[in-house]
């Protein structure tokens, strides 16, 4: 298993060694895999599920009740240090319920659909996520992993395309102002506009059910998230004329805005690490592609976030298995994938600030045989 280490403060500078993950073909099948899983861990009881999605909805709501009860009567300037705090806690299970949505898009939830999408439509459009447009494109990344060709989202560019810009951006203050944008806006430039996304001939959105990222039978659908986007804004906006826009700030937007930075810090560094490859479509396959993803460690957050992020690996092999089963199967799996497997557990705020310096484009090593020119490494250096 390669694996890298936790990194001071002091270690992002230097130069850090990275054990590659293996490039051949692997020595097991998906059906191998498969066969070391515990089977029950492929059941979804509909009753576990909504109990982890009742308990997130009960921890919101006390968050909730408790920051608009004391926080105003606090005496100054105490609210401006307490406020924060709830952003950064209500954020957290935000990301968690966002996370339940996502596994109804991955039919993780319920043995029924229908379930499945309507929580997930509901759980996202209050989320200002747009449930049946994420929900494909996602699908499609999950089937693309790892391809520079036809990956849906952070697909990176190799040094040759990569845009003038990032040469200036490539200092500390410019890393600094690229995260701090990626955090704040990042999640809907990419919704609006498909930054970081898959290249397409035309104007690709999420919003767009005419855009090229949807099938004509899709298109209906997207206009069911736009509808339900809408719907729950003007709900915020009524709510808003009755409270102002600074209670729904404090109550709601500031929560928003942590669960959206976690979800591109978490997304970005599943995908994002100097051991991962990426393919063109002379070396890719399924199972290569859905192996090049890493497994991160967020501490107390990973049980919060619903383990998503410590089972990454598993989740790209068998999208359909409850997070709830997801660490027992992870174990099952590893003595299988062997080197295959990657995880990390660098603290993610190092990693993010590590990976934003030594990934900024890919290229294939200078000195390859031709058998493996299409293969592709993160590289940092201008």
């Amino acid at each position: 298993m390669a694996t890298a280490g936790a990194l001071s403060p002091g270690d992002l500078d230097a130069k850090y060694s990275i054990k590659r993950a293996p490039t051949s073909k692997p020595p097991f099948s998906l059906s191998d895999i498969k066969k070391a899983i515990p089977p029950h861990c492929f059941q979804r009881s509909l009753i576990r599920s909504f109990s982890y999605l009742v308990f997130d909805l009960i921890i919101s709501s006390i968050f909730y009740y408790l920051a608009t009860t004391y926080i105003r009567q606090l005496p100054h300037p105490l609210p401006y240090i307490v406020w924060p705090v709830y952003w950064f806690l209500q954020g957290c299970i935000f990301m968690g319920l966002w996370l339940i949505a996502h596994e109804c898009g991955h039919h993780a939830f319920s043995d029924h659909v229908w379930v499945e999408d309507s929580i997930g439509f509901v759980l996202h459009s209050c989320l200002l996520t747009p449930y049946f447009s994420w929900k494909i494109s996602h699908r499609r990344h999950h089937a693309n992993t790892g391809s520079l060709q036809h990956d849906e989202v952070y697909v990176p560019k190799t040094k040759s395309k990569l845009a003038s810009s990032s040469f200036y951006l490539d200092n500390p203050i410019g890393r600094s102002l690229t995260l701090l944008v990626k955090l704040t806006l990042g999640w809907y430039i990419y919704l609006t506009i498909n930054a970081a996304g898959r290249p397409y001939d035309k104007f690709a959105s999420h919003y767009d059910p005419r855009s090229p990222i949807f099938s004509d039978t899709e298109r209906v659908l997207i206009l069911m998230s736009d509808i339900g986007l809408v719907t729950f804004s003007y709900m915020l906006y009524k709510v808003a004329m009755i409270q102002g826009f600074a209670w729904v700030f404090c109550v709601y937007g500031g929560a928003l805005m942590v669960m959206n930075a976690f979800l591109v810090i978490i997304t970005y560094l599943h995908h994002t690490h100097p051991s991962l490859p990426h393919y063109d479509d002379s070396e890719w396959n399924w199972i290569k592609g859905a192996l090049s993803t890493v497994d991160r460690d967020y501490g107390v957050l990973n049980k919060v976030f619903h383990n998503i992020t410590d089972t990454h690996v598993l989740h790209h092999l068998f999208s359909y298995i409850p997070h709830y089963h997801a660490m027992e199967a992870t174990k099952a799996i590893r003595p299988i994938l062997g080197e295959f497997y990657q995880s990390d557990s660098t603290p993610f705020f190092l990693a993010l600030w590590r990976e934003s310096k030594n990934c900024l484009f890919v290229e294939p090593d200078n000195e390859i045989d031709e058998k493996n020119k299409g293969i592709y490494w993160f590289k940092g250096q201008y």
